[in-house]
């Protein structure tokens, strides 16, 4: 028996919590699609994984509806359900937002480069460029650029910084790669128009933003593997060159995994290199062990993560950590807001701000961040990554 009540409750949903502010067209289409039940029909015979309102509604102006009003887009979908269907089907959402790079650019400022960047669910790839991007914050102590080395960039990422103005630098990128269960080329057409398609109608900035990183991309394109990253993570990590430090990124991932596969990529992450995460505050406390809870408390000199010090000892050469890629500093965490010798919290669950995600760096929270990265909001007010001025100008 089909669900259609489930698709009314969720097209409901999304028409009055999660499109009005981001669509008008969309909204309008969710809303028509929850009180029309010969559309809910249509929609219940796709699975439930695949029948999500931003991925149908793709997959419509994929296959040609044009941007109508709802009665004319209702009828195009009676003429072209078993189409709708199977295209639906096949496909997954594949939100690949360069903006991530703003919320992501904290916790790479951490890492002393050459870097090898793996990204989890990498879709075509947008989010493996951070060195290539041009970010602008408007920080509480005014505007914050960061540049790459030769010039502002055609992708300029502008997102908002909850406190003072932080010391940022662009990592040292030298190798990047990404798998997904069905990665896109930036060089080709068909993949390029599905990306661009996924941009809800009305996001004309986030459609100009993607489209020139997908031409970033095409220039230069990364290793992109198709398969199941609990399968393949091992494999790929071992392929990155042994002298740069290899950084597993996780942006937006791991609730589309089962909470199995979700232990297995943070325990192959965590073993490979260092894991950068950006999820739901709730996924923080579904990887046992992996996670720091929103909440425990780290003792002085110690991690909240099992077996990980913030206090890393100190190699032969000065200031720099025993751990590849880690830069310490007296008196200072490897991971941000984590000053040795005093005791530091990690978000609360009660007051954690709506909507957003939860950065962690190696398990450790250390900020918080807009699902798509317009807005970070730090743990704690005086954060410095790196406290040599010179850092923060590379």
């Amino acid at each position: 028996m089909l669900d259609t009540d489930a698709v009314r409750d969720r097209y409901d949903r999304f028409a009055r919590i999660e499109a009005p502010h981001r669509s008008a067209l969309y909204a309008q289409w969710a809303a028509g699609v929850a009180g029309d039940a010969e559309a809910r029909a249509i929609l219940a015979g796709i699975p439930a994984t695949h029948r999500q309102p931003p991925l149908v509604f793709a997959v419509t102006r994929m296959l040609g509806c044009g941007l109508v009003a709802y009665p004319r887009w209702a009828a195009w979908l009676r003429m072209h359900a078993d189409a709708v269907a199977a295209e639906c089907a096949a496909r997954t959402l594949q939100t690949n937002e360069p903006l991530r790079c703003a919320a992501l650019l904290p916790a790479l400022s951490m890492i002393d480069g050459p870097v090898a960047l793996l990204e989890v669910g990498a879709s075509a790839g947008l989010c493996l460029y951070p060195d290539r991007y041009s970010y602008r914050y408007a920080t509480d102590d005014g505007p914050l650029a960061v540049d790459p080395a030769d010039g502002v960039s055609p992708v300029v990422l502008s997102a908002r910084w909850r406190g003072a103005a932080p010391r940022l630098r662009l990592p040292e990128v030298v190798w990047r790669a990404g798998i997904d269960l069905q990665p896109r080329r930036a060089t080709d057409a068909a993949d390029r128009a599905w990306i661009e398609g996924l941009v809800w109608p009305g996001e004309h900035e986030r459609a100009a933003r993607i489209g020139a990183a997908l031409d970033v991309v095409a220039a230069d394109g990364p290793l992109l593997v198709c398969g199941d990253a609990v399968e393949l993570l091992g494999e790929v990590a071992a392929s990155a060159p042994r002298d740069a430090t290899l950084v597993i990124t996780t942006p937006g991932v791991l609730a589309h995994v089962p909470r199995a596969g979700r232990e297995r990529i943070a325990a192959a992450a965590r073993a490979a290199g260092c894991w950068i995460t950006l999820d739901a505050p709730g996924l923080h406390r579904a990887v046992q062990g992996e996670w720091v809870v929103p909440g425990e408390w780290a003792e002085p000199g110690h991690s909240a993560v099992p077996g990980r010090s913030t206090v890393p000892e100190q190699s032969a050469v000065s200031g720099r950590s025993a751990v590849p890629g880690r830069s310490t500093v007296p008196g200072h965490s490897a991971v941000p807001g984590r000053s040795a010798g005093r005791r530091a919290a990690v978000p609360d669950p009660d007051p954690w701000p709506n909507g957003m995600f939860a950065l962690a760096v190696d398990g450790q929270v250390i900020a918080a961040a807009d699902p798509l990265g317009g807005i970070v909001r730090p743990n704690g007010a005086a954060w410095e990554w790196h406290p040599d001025p010179e850092a923060a100008t590379q």
